[in-house]
Parts: structure tokens; sequence; C-alpha cells
């Protein structure tokens, strides 16, 4: 009886573990009477400050109008009518359901009912999503949002280690430094600094990565392909003495044949310039955090 007795408890606490972290795991539904809601008026633009770039904007009526003039904003207004006047606006738009405002972001959702109203001095101009208006949206595989790119990227920055650099190159008072690489998931993250012992500044025209043939028979059979950095954490154009940057790169491999190369190339006319071969143990030794 007494061994029933614990089959049946261990059986119900096993449902219950099961319900609770379903429940903790599923996304409530959400209706149109239960979203935070925006007042807009004729005339007056309404402009949605994302803290991530905008994937898309989805507008659910006819009555409003957009476009993305910004990778973070959203600009909004009331579709224009064929008059002036209040009445005409009134005849042309469904002022009782202007329609529903969905902004789909990197790594959440956002969704505003628009009311409408008369008087533009109380309209809403520009609004930023707040966390508590955040969906969070889930892939099959984990994909970070820039935001969240930006802060591994000062983490790592925080480290601050002073080893010895994995790789460096030196050539016209020039010096090109990978500190270290780390890897989060599918993500690989180049921390870099570039040095000038030279009085003179340096503009940078690019700073370009690509896997090359390690050995080149004729120069028709090289294969170059370009690997452009997803998210870098600066994006600065010139330097005196010193430039540290973090550069993250989606997860890719290359053969041992083959290199990937680093160019730090100077705008004209000086065009100095400096290269580095990364081997693909480099990347395979890389940290994580």
């Amino acid at each position: 009886m007494i061994k029933n007795t614990s089959k049946i408890l261990l059986l119900a606490l096993s449902i219950f573990a099961v319900i609770s972290v379903s429940a903790q795991t599923e996304m409530p539904e959400k209706r149109v009477t239960d979203l935070a809601k925006l007042d807009i008026s004729n005339g007056v633009s309404l402009h949605i400050i994302s803290p991530e770039p905008i994937q898309f904007v989805d507008l659910s009526t006819n009555n409003l109008t957009g476009d993305l003039p910004a990778e973070n904003i959203a600009r909004i207004k009331i579709t224009d009518a064929n008059g002036t006047d209040s009445t005409s606006i009134r005849k042309n738009i469904d002022v009782q359901n202007l329609g529903v405002i969905t902004i789909v972001c990197q790594s959440f959702m956002a969704q505003y009912k628009v009311n409408y109203l008369d008087f533009k001095s109380n309209a809403v101009t520009n609004i930023q999503i707040q966390p508590v208006d955040m969906q969070p949206l889930e892939y099959p595989k984990m994909a970070f949002s820039n935001s969240e790119l930006h802060r591994f990227s000062l983490d790592i920055l925080r480290k601050n280690k002073l080893n010895k650099p994995i790789r460096e190159v030196k050539g016209l008072k020039l010096t090109m430094q990978i500190n270290n690489v780390y890897v989060v998931n599918d993500y690989i993250f180049l921390d870099m600094t570039f040095l000038n012992s030279s009085n003179l500044g340096y503009d940078i025209d690019a700073i370009k990565f690509s896997v090359e043939d390690k050995k080149i028979y004729k120069a028709t059979n090289n294969q170059s392909i370009a690997i452009d950095p997803l998210f870098k954490l600066y994006d600065q154009k010139q330097f005196k003495k010193s430039y540290h940057n973090i550069y993250v790169f989606k997860k890719f491999t290359y053969p041992n044949s083959k290199v990937m190369k680093i160019r730090l190339l100077e705008e004209q006319l000086s065009g100095r310039a400096i290269e580095m071969t990364v081997k693909y143990s480099d990347i395979l030794n890389a940290d994580t955090f």
C-alpha cells in the first residue's frame, strides 16, 4: 500500500513538473484588447524607435502607411485622405479601427493598437519600444541580436588581457594583432588591435577578410572568397596610434589547403597596407566565455 502510494505521488509530481515547465515556456495568446494603445492624429507622423534593427513592419489596415527611414525606426502615419478637413478624413478612414502595428525585430516582436485622435497637440510623435511590450521570438537555432553581440563584444574588451597576441604582423610602421579568438555558439569573435608607430595618422579605406588558397600555383587558379563580418563593435575610419575592435562572424570552416587573409588598407594616395595570414588551427583553438 505504501509502495503504491509512493508511485502515485511520484507520478503526480512528474505531471506537475511537466505542466509547470510548459506554463513557463509557452507564450500566452494576445488579443487586440490586450495590446498597448497609441494615439495618432492626421498630419502627424509617429516614429517608433527600436533598440534593435527592424526586420519588417506590418500595418493591418489601409488606414495606415509607413516606411523605415532608419534601420531601427518605423515611421507611421494616417493614409492621406482626398480632402483636408476633419469631415473628409472621417469619411476616408475608419476612426474606430485604424488598425494594429506589428514590428518584428531580431529577437522580439512588438504590437500596438492605434487609436484616432482629433487633437494634433495631444498626438504621440515618437515612442521607444519598452521591454514590457517585447514578445521574445524563438528560433530553431540560437541566433543573437545585434544588441547581444554588442554586449558580448564589450565583455571581451573588458577582459583586457595583456597576453602575447596569437598572431602579429608588422610593416610600414604598422602592426596588426589578433589578441584572441572566441566562440559563442555559432559565432566567432576576433579580438584585433591595429597599431601605428608613425606620426602620420592612418585613414582606413577597408579591413577585408577572405579565405584563399595556401599555395598559389597559377594566378588564374587562385580562389579568394570574401567573408564579411556579421557585426563589428566600432566603425572607426581613422586612428592615430591604436585601434582596438571586435569582429563577429557566423561560423565558417576551411580546409588545411586554405588560409584566412586579413588586410588593412589605407585610403589613397598613401595606400599603406598590411596583410595577415590566419591558420584554421587558430580558429579551432578559440576560447569561450
